[in-house]
């Protein structure tokens, strides 16, 4: 069993794309991020970094040995920050970057990294200077919103002549598409990028992305966008008192 340590993100939506497509018993466990649960103690021996997803896998895939009262048992082993946790979760599944080509597996992860050195940090950016600063700064909004459109660019033009970024469905799609779904916000159009628009639609209607997202629905029904003023000031360091 797998302890999910939970909120709705597009980090967070990552590890629960995953663990539906392949299947894995897993407990969510929110942690709501406006709230501050995010600082609590207990969670922090988890995710030191005080970010969501963080998770605790309690049969792991190679643990140590640990001897106790002569048996030999396996620790649970904890993990923190989203693209380490696809990465160990393909590995035990042995799914979406289980082909043996080295090229194959190679291409899957150098565009996980891509989404986690890029398309997330410039996206997040683009949604806070444009949704959530309490300043509108022209050029922040401006420098952000062009640097999207030119990441989305490079997916467009990868997703030419293939199906899935690395061809095949895999651990780098469950990354990059929860940073796609709020388009709108970052003030991009899917139409502009018509070979992104036909991945992001194809994986939109995935059943396993399909029941990630009702996991969300069910869990926060603020909508996005509209955090409190204590949410603000706990997430942003802002906010009326």
């Amino acid at each position: 069993m797998i302890d999910l340590y939970y909120w709705t993100t597009p980090n967070g939506h990552k590890i629960t794309m995953f663990l539906e497509e392949a299947k894995m018993k897993y407990r969510v466990i929110p942690v709501n991020i406006g709230k501050g649960e995010q600082f609590d103690p207990e969670f922090l021996k988890i995710a030191p970094n005080n970010r969501i997803p963080a998770m605790v896998d309690h049969k792991p895939m190679q643990a140590e040995p640990k001897s106790v009262r002569g048996a030999a048992i396996n620790e649970p082993l904890t993990l923190f920050e989203s693209g380490a946790m696809l990465l160990y979760l393909a590995d035990k599944s042995k799914k979406f970057l289980n082909r043996k080509s080295l090229y194959w597996r190679k291409e899957s992860i150098q565009w996980l990294f891509w989404q986690m050195g890029g398309l997330g940090p410039m996206a997040g950016q683009n949604h806070h200077f444009g949704t959530s600063a309490p300043e509108k700064l022209p050029y922040a909004i401006n420098r952000y919103v062009n640097e999207t459109a030119r990441l989305y660019g490079v997916m467009d033009k990868r997703l030419a002549d293939r199906e899935y970024l690395a061809g095949d469905y895999s651990i780098a799609d469950m990354a990059c598409y929860p940073w796609v779904v709020p388009h709108e916000k970052q003030q991009m159009k899917l139409g502009d990028f018509p070979n992104l628009q036909r991945w992001f639609q194809a994986i939109k209607e995935r059943p396993a992305t399909i029941r990630a997202y009702q996991i969300a629905k069910d869990m926060n029904t603020t909508p996005p966008g509209q955090a409190s003023d204590e949410a603000k000031r706990i997430l942003f360091g802002f906010g009326k008192k």
